[in-house]
């Protein structure tokens, strides 16, 4: 039943590409749409395996995924530190977190000219922006999380005299994990979304933001088409690994019944 019901999801999620992908190749073919604008599916096929026999796309696709999780890994390493400080500190709280509240609302975008220039052009800068990008919706989560733990649970570490490591580390992340798996999936998606960012309003480097560029100054669309499917398909695919990354780190909860 189980493996049925799979198979029945995956059914109903592939027929709206398929619809689309049969309306794309339609409006090229028969000038429903210059194909100049909106390249057959054939001529896109063709360019990507000339980019990946030619011109190294697989090493194009490393050189983001590497700038994304390097990026990744500083947010989530320095929000949940930030996110837990704030929470467990009434100091730190009330100093820091009417501030913070203030810049999340500044958009991400805004902080290119800021980044560039305080760390450059390159792949510091890259990487600085998407940390950045995974930072915010970790301290989010983890914060809320942390704020929201039982208050029955707090009573009895009272009770039991612990100190702040003990709280810590035995009432407020276990009350915060749900929470913190919800902000290191936004944060993971969010980073994606980040290094394709980067690697168009930063300088062109190495990266599947590079090939789009390059696609868009020869006007060559089919190579704009490839760099837009690969990076759906990578984002579909962190996206995939984000949602068992988070049943993972909730894998001691018990499962709700239907």
């Amino acid at each position: 039943m189980a493996r049925a019901s799979r198979f029945v999801r995956f059914r109903r999620g592939i027929t709206l590409p398929i619809l689309l992908f049969i309306a794309w190749e339609v409006s090229s073919r028969t000038g429903l749409v210059d194909a100049r604008f909106l390249p057959p599916l054939e001529d896109v096929a063709a360019t990507a395996k000339r980019e990946l026999i030619d011109n190294d796309l697989i090493g194009e696709l490393g050189f983001s995924l590497m700038r994304n999780i390097a990026g990744f890994l500083i947010g989530c390493v320095l929000g949940i530190g930030f996110a837990s400080l704030l929470a467990l500190s009434r100091i730190a709280d009330r100093l820091i977190m009417p501030t913070f509240n203030g810049l999340k609302q500044i958009s991400l975008l805004a902080w290119i000219p800021l980044i560039s220039v305080w760390f450059g052009f390159g792949e510091q800068a890259k990487i600085v922006f998407v940390a950045l990008a995974a930072f915010i919706p970790i301290v989010l989560n983890t914060y809320d999380g942390m704020r929201e733990a039982p208050a029955e649970l707090l009573e009895v570490a009272r009770a039991l005299k612990f100190n702040a490591r003990q709280k810590a580390l035995r009432i407020y992340i276990p009350a915060a994990m749900p929470s913190i798996a919800t902000g290191v999936h936004l944060g993971l998606i969010y980073a994606w979304l980040a290094t394709v960012g980067a690697e168009y309003f930063l300088a062109v480097g190495p990266g599947v933001g590079g090939l789009v560029i390059a696609g868009r100054e020869r006007f060559d669309m089919a190579l704009v088409m490839v760099g837009v499917l690969v990076l759906g398909l990578v984002g579909f695919t962190l996206n995939r690994l984000a949602y068992a990354l988070e049943a993972y780190l909730l894998r001691w909860r018990p499962r709700q019944i239907m």
